[in-house]
């Protein structure tokens, strides 16, 4: 298989304060990875070293063979990227935004058509796409931005907390939305979530951060089954405490 993304050994240091602590995982070509911790535990900042919107302070990144720091023009050719905090232009209706979006791509021919058509069809909201984005919810806004990054079929997209501050029911529709367009685009995914039992539904692989460090990573199925319980928290909390947690049978790994 093809890998997608390479982190080695990976260090980033704001000041005195240490962000990452050489941490390493691997992506392969295609499937969904989830790196997956509490706030504050290094998620952000991982996934805007990939973007190439932060320098390591040592260790090194490498996306489809491109090193982000050395190739980084190229990478950027690759990817895209949603913060957690993505905006929107208030003032303009979603259609005008993901047209604006696909010919800043790709120019003003088919190809923009194109991806303006499958950017409606991601965001899914219907007749609303012809509304000001200022009356949108917050997870219409979300649908809009998860489009405006899938849209131009990145060979990676980096989604930061996908679906932050949205409710269950926009949560689980965003949820599918990545599911269905990464498989039909294959378009490889890292996303990043605090949400455990969420990212347990979408993502293949994880990698469990916490405090900058890489506490386990794996198949969910397989972390599962390693330590004995039924969901991701529990792998979390038996990896944090270094013993057991409620209905575990083990606490090995």
């Amino acid at each position: 298989m093809v890998r997608a993304v390479v982190v080695e050994n990976l260090v980033k240091d704001y000041g005195r304060f240490r962000a990452l602590h050489g941490i390493s995982f691997v992506v392969e070509e295609g499937e969904v990875f989830g790196l997956v911790g509490p706030n504050g535990a290094g998620k952000t900042t991982t996934l805007r070293i990939l973007a190439t919107l932060l320098v390591p302070t040592s260790g090194r990144v490498t996306i489809f063979g491109l090193d982000v720091v050395r190739d980084a023009a190229k990478v950027r050719k690759l990817i895209s990227y949603l913060p957690e905090e993505a905006g929107t232009y208030k003032n303009i209706t979603g259609y005008e935004y993901l047209k604006m979006v696909a010919e800043l791509y790709f120019g003003k021919g088919r190809d923009a058509e194109e991806a303006l058509e499958l950017g409606i069809r991601i965001a899914g909201i219907g007749d609303r796409i012809h509304d000001k984005m200022k009356t949108y919810s917050k997870g219409m806004q979300r649908r809009v931005q998860l489009a405006r990054a899938l849209m131009v079929r990145p060979r990676l997209a980096i989604l930061d907390e996908p679906t932050s501050g949205l409710d269950v029911a926009q949560a689980i529709e965003i949820r599918e939305t990545i599911k269905r367009f990464s498989k039909e685009l294959g378009i490889t995914v890292v996303m990043s979530s605090h949400n455990m039992l969420e990212v347990q539904e979408v993502c293949s692989r994880v990698a469990i951060i916490d405090r900058g460090r890489i506490l386990e990573q794996g198949y969910v199925d397989e972390l599962l089954r390693r330590y004995g319980v039924d969901n991701l928290e529990k792998v979390f909390l038996t990896v944090v405490r270094g013993g057991g947690v409620e209905g575990s049978t083990t606490a090995t790994g």
